[in-house]
């Protein structure tokens, strides 16, 4: 690549990062939306169905237009999102879905003076030193794959776990979050006991208010707790969703999984579906992981100060002997989708 296409590629990236500021904007006041269900508009019309100021709205709409997010009628000065587009910015019930990932962004990029030191130091960046925009936004990011594929696909490759779960089993989802997969397991098995643990006191809130919002709030519990000190014994599930590797201790983490499943339970690992070996590789999810452990999930783990610092493509093998150290016997890769590896492990 000469240096001028590198410039050119350089300059593009720079325009995407500022760009993310654009859609977090459009999901947070409801823009797409709107075009996605009252198109085609024109700033005017979308200003006033989403109760911002036009002159702001033209100006959004030209940043989406270079981007090629939205498309515009010069005839009518109207603006439409395509209909391919609407599962990616407006509709957070679709697989694609990928706008709440931005609202992130404030989250990461406020960060950028404890990374400098953290970089210098060898000191971590803890998850509680983001906003908690971090919480919803990543929540939002991995949300709409744990929403089709979860219930329907993961669950039941495992071996009769949901059997256990539809007839009272109990489960706990570590390193919940704000609880997304806590209540989706919640929904599809009501005769099961749900807890969801997370060490962020703002992610455990945040969740007890969606459980409320649910209904499910007397049926799930939500506490802070970490993942090598989480009550209870006898679970029947275990899961830890994309969360292993932000841990500083990950042995420790495993070693109190096995302790506190039933004697046939199950541990639901889902983690990224990289390996190290994907350092080379440039697709748009390997680029995303790669980015984000720099900045994010490496910091998180070094900060708890524990033995492993894995960043988020340490990959099966890493993993497996994780597992194995912790007294884990049985190991099986059971699900996998392009951005994610679901593992059954089992004492």
């Amino acid at each position: 690549m000469s240096a001028h296409d590198f410039h050119q590629r350089v300059i593009t990236d720079a325009g995407a990062a500022v760009r993310g500021l654009t859609v977090a904007l459009g999901e947070r006041l409801g823009l797409y939306r709107a075009l996605a269900e009252r198109g085609p508009l024109t700033s005017g019309q979308l200003a006033e169905a989403t109760g911002t100021n036009e002159r702001y709205i033209e100006e959004w709409l030209h940043a989406q237009l270079s981007a090629g997010y939205v498309e515009r009628h010069p005839s009518s000065l109207t603006y439409t999102l395509p209909a391919d587009h609407v599962a990616v910015l407006a509709d957070p019930k679709a697989v694609t879905y990928a706008a709440g990932f931005f609202t992130a962004l404030k989250a990461l990029y406020a960060t950028e003076d404890l990374l400098v030191d953290a970089y210098r130091t060898g000191d971590g960046v803890g998850w509680a030193e983001h906003d908690a925009a971090l919480d919803t936004g990543m929540g939002s990011f991995f949300q709409p794959t744990y929403e089709h594929k979860l219930v329907p696909d993961w669950l039941p490759a495992l071996h009769e776990v949901t059997g256990k779960l539809a007839g009272g089993g109990t489960v706990a989802d570590v390193g919940c979050g704000v609880g997304h997969t806590t209540l989706l397991i919640a929904r599809a098995f009501p005769n099961a006991t749900v807890h969801g643990f997370d060490y962020s006191e703002e992610a455990v809130s945040i969740a007890r208010e969606l459980a409320e919002e649910a209904g499910l709030s007397e049926r799930v519990v939500f506490e802070v707790a970490s993942a090598d000190d989480y009550p209870g014994s006898g679970y029947d599930l275990v899961c830890f969703f994309n969360a292993l590797h932000d841990m500083g201790d990950p042995v420790a983490a495993a070693q109190h999984v096995h302790k506190s499943l039933d004697t046939d339970g199950t541990w639901m690992l889902v983690e990224s579906n990289v390996s190290p070996g994907d350092v080379d590789v440039r697709t748009p999810a390997a680029r995303m992981f790669m980015a984000l452990s720099a900045v994010m999930c490496l910091p998180v783990a070094v900060a708890q100060r524990g033995p492993h610092a894995l960043g988020n493509h340490s990959g099966e093998k890493a993993f497996r002997a994780i597992a194995e150290e912790a007294g884990f016997t049985r190991w099986r890769r059971a699900a996998e989708t392009p951005v994610n590896a679901v593992y059954e492990v089992r004492p």
